[in-house]
C-alpha cells in the first residue's frame, strides 16, 4: 500500500481548524486540551499499555501421586499424568473408583513427589535382587504380591517404620531407579505444560523429618524445563536433613545448568518448634550468612494446607477471634512427640514474621521475610480444596461414610480425627501471563497470596500517598502500582509526619460465600526489642461499624443450614475496597502488614459428607467454616 504523507498535514489542519470554528447548533466542539490528551502518549483506554500483573492465576504447588512412597502405600493409583489432567479440568477416576472433577480448572500445578524413595515401590513389588537381600524387603514383597489384607499390612508396616525412624533407608538409595522415575516425572510435566494456558512446573519434595517426626519439609520448584532440570537428580533427606545442604544443592544446580530454583517450606505447625527456630539445625545461632541464604532460597511459605492452618494460633494471639482456624496442635507430623506451648511461636506464620524482625535487628537480614501461599499436600493426585468437593489427604480418606470418625493420624494416646482434615488450600499468583517464567518470578518477588480453598480476588498495596478517593475505582491496580508497592514489597524512608497508607480490595469468589470483612494485621518490634501485633478491621460488610479501637465487634451472622449443607448470600457483600492509614505508626521501628480477608460462614466439607452419606455426627465435629485469604506482607524498614 502506498503512503501519503500529506494526509497527516491535512488531519492536523482540520483539527486546528476545529478549535477556531464556532459551535454549530446541536454539536459539541471538543476543547483543545482534551484532544491533545487523547492523542498524547497517555492512551484513552485504561487497559492499554499496562506493564504490571493484571491477572491472578490459581494453582497448587504441593500434589503427591503414586510416585510418592507414602501415597503409593496408602493405595493411590493415579500418577503425574492424571494429576495434570485433573488440574487442567478433566474428569478422572480416583483411586477408590469415584469420578471426580474440579468446579473450575487450575492454571498451574506442581507435582511434588517425595524425592526419598522415588522409584522404590516398583523395585519392591518387582522383586529387585538388591532389595530381596534384605529380610524386611523380602517379607514386604511377599505380602504385597499376595495382595488384599496382606498388602495393606505391608504398606502400614513400611509407613510405621519410616515414621519411627527404624526403616532401613539404604534400601531407597538406587540411582538407576530414581533416574528412571525422575525422567518420567519430567516427561509428564513437559507433556502438559502449555504456555499461556496451563503451567506444569517440574518439582519435588525434600522430606526432612527430625527426631523423627518434626516436619521440616520443603518443595523444590524449577523455573526450567527438561533440558536443565533433567541434568540433576533430586536432593533427598538421605543425602542430608539440613536445609542448608538443600540450599547448597540448589545453588550447585543453578551454577551447573544456568537454571533457577526455589524452595517452599510447609507445615510448620507440625515441626514442634523447629521450622522458624532462632538457631540453625546444628544448634549454632543464626548468622547474617544463614539469613541471606534462607531469604534467597525460600521466598514464600505454605501457610495453609490439609494438615491444618498455619497463619496464627489462639495461644499466641489471644485477642484474635479468628485465630483458632483448622488448628492442628497436638504434636509433630506422626504424633510421636506431644506439643508443648513453648514450641508454638516457632511454628506459625504470623509469629515467624515477627521473629524475623527481631533477627534482622541483630544480624542485619530477615530470614523470615516470606510471602504467603496455600496448597493442598494431597496424596491422592487430586488438587481438591473446595469444601463441597474434598477428596481428603490420601486414598483412605477419599469420600466414604466412615472418614469423619476414623483417625487420620494416631500414635499412642494422641490422634487427629478424620474430620479435622482441612479442605485447604490454593496458591494465588499475580502475573502477566501463565508461563513457568512469569509465575516463578511472581512467586520469587512474593506477589502472591494464600486461600483456604476459595478463589476470591485480593489486591493489596502500600504507599505513603494513598488517599480515600483512590478506593473509588474499578481499577485499584492502576493507582496501586503508580503510587505504591504491591504485596511482597517494601516501604522505607518515611516522609516526615507521614504514616504508611494501604489500598486493599477484595472481590468474592463467584460461586463462593460473600465477604465478611477485610483485616490488616500489623507486627512490629519496639525500641526494647519486644515484638507486638495488632489486628485492624479496615472494611466490613452490612453497614456494621468499626470502633475507635479499629475492631468491628459485631459478627456478620450465619445463614448455614447444616442439615441441607446450604447457605444464602443474604449477608456479607460481594466486594470490599478501602484505603487505610496506620494510626499507630512509629517511623523508628521495623514493621510488616498483611491482609486477611474473611468470608461469611458456609458449610464445611463435613456438612456435605453428613448430607450425602446420611450421617449423624457428633457435636465435636465442625460443620461450618469461614474461608479466608492471607496476602503476602508489605514490610516497613526505617531508613537508618
Amino acid at each position: 500500500m502506498k503512503k501519503f504523507p500529506f494526509f497527516g498535514a491535512i488531519i492536523s489542519a482540520l483539527l486546528t481548524l476545529s478549535f477556531t470554528l464556532p459551535a454549530v447548533a446541536g454539536e459539541a466542539v471538543f476543547p483543545k486540551e482534551d484532544i491533545e490528551q487523547v492523542f498524547s502518549k497517555k492512551t484513552y483506554s485504561p487497559y492499554a499499555g499496562r506493564g504490571f500483573p493484571t491477572r491472578v492465576f490459581w494453582g497448587d504447588t504441593h500434589v503427591h501421586t503414586s510416585y510418592s512412597l507414602d501415597a503409593a502405600l496408602f493405595g493411590v493409583t493415579l500418577g503425574p499424568e492424571e494429576a495434570y489432567r485433573f488440574a487442567r479440568g478433566e474428569e478422572v477416576t480416583s483411586a477408590t473408583g469415584q469420578r471426580v472433577k474440579l468446579s473450575r480448572p487450575l492454571d498451574f500445578l506442581v507435582v511434588a513427589d517425595h524425592s526419598e524413595g522415588l522409584g522404590f515401590i516398583p523395585r519392591l513389588i518387582g522383586g529387585d535382587p538388591q532389595l530381596m537381600a534384605n529380610e524386611h524387603a523380602k517379607r514386604w514383597n511377599k505380602m504385597m504380591r499376595a495382595g488384599g489384607e496382606e498388602g495393606v499390612k505391608a504398606a502400614l508396616n513400611i509407613i510405621d517404620m519410616y515414621s519411627k525412624g527404624t526403616f532401613p533407608l539404604e534400601l531407597m538409595k538406587d540411582e538407576k531407579s530414581m533416574r528412571s522415575a525422575w525422567d518420567e516425572e519430567i516427561e509428564a510435566a513437559e507433556k502438559f505444560n502449555e504456555p499461556g494456558r496451563f503451567t506444569a512446573f517440574i518439582g519435588y519434595e525434600w522430606t526432612c523429618l527430625i527426631k523423627p517426626g518434626n516436619n521440616l519439609h520443603r518443595n523444590v520448584i524449577f523455573r526450567d524445563g527438561a533440558d536443565r532440570a533433567g541434568r540433576i537428580l533430586p536432593f533427598t533427606a538421605l543425602d542430608s536433613q539440613d536445609p542448608e545442604d538443600l540450599w547448597a544443592a540448589m545453588g550447585a544446580y543453578e551454577e551447573k545448568t544456568g537454571g533457577q530454583a526455589l524452595a517452599i517450606p510447609h507445615n510448620g505447625n507440625l515441626s514442634n518448634g523447629m521450622m522458624f527456630a532462632l538457631s540453625r539445625l546444628n544448634g549454632d545461632p543464626i548468622t547474617r550468612e544463614y539469613a541471606e541464604q534462607r531469604l534467597r532460597w525460600e521466598p514464600v511459605y505454605e501457610v495453609t494446607q490439609i494438615k491444618g492452618d498455619g497463619e496464627a494460633h489462639p495461644f499466641l494471639s489471644p485477642d484474635d477471634e479468628f485465630a483458632d482456624y483448622e488448628t492442628w496442635d497436638r504434636g509433630n507430623l506422626n504424633l510421636s512427640e506431644a506439643k508443648k506451648p513453648q514450641m508454638l511461636q516457632f511454628e506459625y506464620g504470623r509469629s515467624a514474621l515477627k521473629l524475623g524482625l527481631n533477627i534482622e535487628e541483630k544480624v542485619g537480614v530477615n530470614p523470615y521475610k516470606f510471602g504467603l501461599i496455600g496448597s493442598t499436600d494431597t496424596h491422592t493426585a487430586l488438587a481438591t480444596a473446595a469444601e463441597e468437593n474434598f477428596f481428603g489427604k490420601h486414598s483412605g480418606t477419599e469420600p466414604n461414610p466412615g472418614r469423619i470418625d476414623k483417625p487420620a493420624i494416631a500414635f499412642g494416646d494422641l490422634k487427629i480425627m478424620g474430620w479435622e482434615q482441612a479442605a485447604s488450600g490454593y496458591a494465588a499468583v499475580w502475573a502477566r501471563e501463565n508461563t513457568r517464567k512469569a509465575l516463578f518470578d511472581a512467586i520469587e518477588r512474593k506477589e502472591v497470596y494464600a486461600t483456604t480453598g476459595s478463589r476470591m480476588i485480593v489486591r493489596f498495596f502500600g504507599s505513603w500517598d494513598f488517599e480515600s478517593g483512590d478506593a473509588v475505582t474499578r481499577l485499584p491496580a492502576n493507582v496501586g502500582y503508580q503510587k505504591g508497592v504491591p504485596m511482597g514489597g517494601d516501604l522505607s524512608k518515611a516522609p516526615a509526619g507521614k504514616a504508611p497508607t494501604f489500598l486493599v480490595a477484595a472481590l468474592k469468589d463467584p460461586i463462593g460465600g460473600n465477604l465478611d470483612r477485610i483485616q490488616i494485621i500489623k507486627g512490629w518490634i519496639d525500641g526494647k526489642d519486644e515484638l507486638h501485633e495488632k489486628i485492624y478491621d479496615v472494611a466490613v460488610s452490612d453497614g456494621r461499624k468499626i470502633g475507635s479501637d479499629g475492631r468491628c465487634k459485631t459478627p456478620v451472622g450465619n445463614t448455614v443450614d447444616v442439615k441441607s449443607a446450604t447457605w444464602t448470600n443474604t449477608i456479607g457483600t460481594t466486594e470490599l475496597i478501602t484505603v487505610w492509614q496506620d494510626p499507630d505508626f512509629d517511623p523508628r521501628y521495623r514493621a510488616f502488614y498483611y491482609t486477611r480477608v474473611i468470608e461469611i460462614p458456609t458449610p464445611r466439607w463435613t456438612a456435605y459428607d453428613a448430607k450425602r452419606f446420611g450421617l449423624d455426627v457428633g457435636s465435636e465435629v465442625s460443620m461450618t467454616t469461614q474461608d479466608r485469604a492471607y496476602t503476602s506482607p508489605i514490610w516497613y524498614t526505617p531508613s537508618s
